[in-house]
């Protein structure tokens, strides 16, 4: 198998059988073997039925249908598929042909040329979102690169193409709260970063929002930095100074100088300050604190329902 493609779904119904003919369509002119690997990650529509019934009518075009209990989340789909994946090469794309499969063709050829790169990732050339869109990703990146020992590409998507070494890497890593823009670069291996432009979805609104994406980027600071701990340390330790220097001069004022304080607003607003302070870097021992909780739970993943394997299919 040259091509294992693994393609998260979500509320995808109108989209994954024109993915299927979209991807026949540009692979029909190469004589190479590749796999779908659709992955209903708990779609509150009919994309598990359109799934079913777009394997049980192309039993030859190898597709592979994993079923999830619940909505698990993309992070999970995408390792589920790579965990079913058998092929040389492992793509990861969307279904709602925002992607366009045309693309892992470049991809491919990168890979076969040059035994140098183990990934080919596909970065925007343009991002289509607004500007406070915009202005929030690059703060992101810009910060987290600051801060964590890996480097993450500003614009670099989930769209990659894979060596079956780099997957065989990730897929060893057991964590359960996955990030996995990290994860492709904490394994390490060579990458190319290639442009490509963002079509508009073919049917359907993203799943993503804002506050999705603020979630998501908590999840890449806590996962791969242990800075805001640090910051933590270091916010007590100057408020401890401030303190002691504070402390320091209302003594001198009142024995030396004489000098009445009356101290009611002074008092209240250290109070706050400093309650604040602590609760800011209590909050923040409460991510890792979590992340720890939850990692001890060693539950799986995600939960598979029920599968369809074209293996058993012919």
């Amino acid at each position: 198998m040259k091509l294992s493609m693994i393609i998260p779904c979500y509320n995808e119904e109108k989209n994954v059988e024109l993915f299927y003919e979209r991807v026949k369509e540009v692979f029909a002119d190469h004589n190479f073997e590749y796999e779908y690997i659709f992955i209903n990650d708990g779609s509150s529509d009919q994309t598990y039925e359109v799934l079913k019934q777009l394997a049980q009518l192309h039993k030859e075009s190898n597709i592979t249908v994993l079923n999830f209990s619940r909505n698990f989340g993309k992070e999970s789909a995408m390792y589920a598929g790579l965990k079913e994946s058998i092929g040389e090469y492992a793509l990861i794309i969307d279904a709602d042909l925002q992607q366009d499969p045309a693309y892992a063709l470049s991809m491919m050829e990168i890979l076969d040329k040059s035994e140098e790169w183990d990934s080919v990732a596909a970065y925007q050339k343009e991002r289509l979102e607004g500007k406070i869109l915009r202005s929030f990703k690059k703060t992101f990146y810009h910060l987290i690169n600051k801060i964590s020992q890996v480097e993450f590409v500003d614009g670099a998507s989930d769209f990659r193409l894979l060596r079956r070494s780099m997957v065989e890497a990730i897929l060893s890593l057991p964590e359960n709260n996955r990030f996995s823009k990290g994860i492709f670069s904490w394994v390490g291996f060579h990458t190319y970063y290639m442009p490509y432009d963002v079509h508009d979805r073919a049917n359907g609104k993203s799943s993503w929002s804002f506050w999705k994406l603020m979630k998501y980027a908590i999840e890449g600071f806590v996962s791969f930095t242990t800075a805001p701990l640090r910051l933590a340390t270091m916010l007590g330790i100057l408020c401890s100074f401030v303190s002691f220097v504070y402390l320091f001069v209302v003594i001198m004022e009142k024995v030396l100088m004489k000098i009445e304080i009356p101290g009611y607003a002074t008092v209240i607003c250290l109070i706050l300050l400093i309650g604040g302070i602590q609760l800011f870097c209590v909050g923040i021992m409460g991510e890792y604190l979590a992340r720890t909780y939850l990692e001890a739970k060693h539950r799986p993943l995600f939960v598979q329902r029920n599968k369809i394997d074209y293996k058993n299919m012919k």
